[in-house]
């Protein structure tokens, strides 16, 4: 059995490229060591290997045709108050299978992918920690909570993983959910608990260690981490469940699904249960992803839907309702995943590209900084995290696509009232034709696929 060395992203992407040119050549591989078994027959992880030789000098960088001197680029949007800078500081293409989950904590990103492995690397500069391989098929789902990562597989049930972040990174299997009876005789129990369909989303209330599991048999289970128990399951949908998330302020659920409908959920008091508080449905496109940004003001929840509009909704700080604010129009397809933090919002569509917005303080508009169109497929998942700054605000963002390639973003965001560039006029038709008219290149893997049936399931 292979395993990979702790290389970077781009020296993968390389590796890939039959046209980059590398000087020195790379050395030769050293030879292949086989993993230790443990005790649970279900796991193997990759050790990480010494750093490549390669100097840092040689790896390819991204430079900006219109700033030979720096690898940032400028918003490809001309609008007179853009304030972001954007780099694509790594990328990674191998012919594995399609990532369908990126997780972050613990300076360590994992992504699941249909080929079985959790791969984990490091914050920031991507060398790559090792990876775990369970015998119990595709990873759909990553969630990664302080040292606790949870997992789901092709075979409808979660694993709990434990990981510890040190000179060696090191993780353990805790249990599967439905935990499995000692007895044969009360096997039947943890049939009736386990999702019937593909467990598609997770999301973790840290207050009460409550894990939230959406499937494609329209239903949510609720898991207590302590013990490893259901404690509850409801019919949530009347089609698939395609994300979950919690509210961390007061424990609030929120669901949506192909059906087309969001839904918000309470948990009862003292209670296991969870009631149907709102249902939120404005159009009857499938919604494909939601996001929640909550601060000490206010909180808004967004909603991506296969029409390619993201709609949001924000809380009445009185009677707690969701009122719907408007919608968001960009993308050309679906909008399949999103992340907000911050003010801001990323969201990756079927249309290739990840579009950055920004919410202006006290009021419902929304600004796009940007569109990051360096994917030739659809963009499935993103995950991004905050970098502190002192003068410009700072994220990471990772994003995967259905072309096979994860790719590592370096986004910087500068206050509005400090912004003093020059763009081009936004008068200009010929920019106008550029930002509408430019269709997206997709890879003919994604094509093909396309055309024999649905890729997102």
């Amino acid at each position: 059995m292979e395993f990979y060395g702790k290389k970077t992203l781009v020296s993968f992407m390389a590796d890939q490229d039959t046209n980059a040119v590398l000087s020195p050549p790379p050395p030769p591989p050293p030879p292949i060591r086989m993993y230790q078994e443990m005790s649970d027959q279900e796991l193997q992880i990759s050790p990480p290997r010494p750093s490549s030789t390669h100097s840092t000098a040689t790896m390819p960088t991204y430079i900006s045709p219109s700033s030979p001197e720096s690898p940032w680029t400028l918003s490809p949007l001309h609008t007179p108050s853009a304030s972001l800078l954007h780099h694509c500081i790594a990328s990674l293409h191998r012919n594995e299978g399609n990532i369908f989950s990126i997780a972050v904590s613990k300076g360590v990103v994992f992504t699941g992918s249909e080929s079985r492995r959790i791969r984990a690397w490091r914050q920031p500069d991507c060398a790559e920690r090792g990876y775990l391989k369970a015998s119990s098929g595709e990873v759909r789902a990553v969630l990664a909570n302080n040292n606790m990562l949870f997992s789901s597989h092709k075979d409808h049930k979660i694993r709990i993983w434990n990981f510890t972040v040190s000179e060696n990174f090191r993780i353990r299997k805790v249990c599967t959910l439905p935990k499995r009876n000692s007895f044969l005789l009360f096997s039947r129990s943890d049939t009736q608990q386990q999702h019937k369909d593909c467990v598609s989303c997770m999301a973790y209330y840290h207050a009460e260690g409550l894990l939230y599991t959406g499937s494609y048999d329209k239903t949510v289970k609720v898991w207590r981490v302590l013990d490893k128990k259901c404690v509850d399951s409801f019919i949530a949908h009347e089609d698939n469940v395609n994300a979950i998330l919690v509210n961390q302020d007061d424990g609030c659920v929120f669901t949506c699904s192909s059906d087309g409908s969001v839904k918000l959920w309470r948990r009862l008091y003292r209670e296991n249960s969870h009631t149907l508080t709102m249902r939120l449905k404005f159009q009857q496109s499938p919604v494909n992803a939601l996001a929640l940004s909550s601060t000490f003001s206010n909180c808004f929840l967004y909603s991506g839907s296969s029409d390619g509009t993201i709609n949001f909704w924000e809380k009445d700080k009185f009677s707690g309702r969701f009122n719907h604010g408007g919608f968001l129009q960009g993308h050309r397809f679906a909008v399949l995943c999103l992340v907000a933090i911050e003010k801001l919002i990323f969201s990756g569509s079927e249309d290739t590209t990840i579009r950055v917005w920004r919410r202006e303080e006290g009021s419902y508009f929304h600004e796009c900084l940007a569109v990051l169109d360096a994917h030739r497929g659809p963009v499935r998942c993103l995950a991004a995290c905050l970098e502190m700054e002192k003068v410009m605000m700072g994220f990471l963002v990772y994003s995967a696509s259905l072309d096979h390639t994860f790719k590592v973003w370096r986004i910087k965001v500068l206050p509005e009232e400090k912004v003093c560039l020059d763009y081009t006029d936004q008068s200009d038709p010929k920019i106008k034709a550029t930002e509408y008219e430019m269709s997206p290149v997709l890879s003919p893997s994604w094509v093909e696929r396309k055309l024999r049936a649905s890729p997102f399931q």
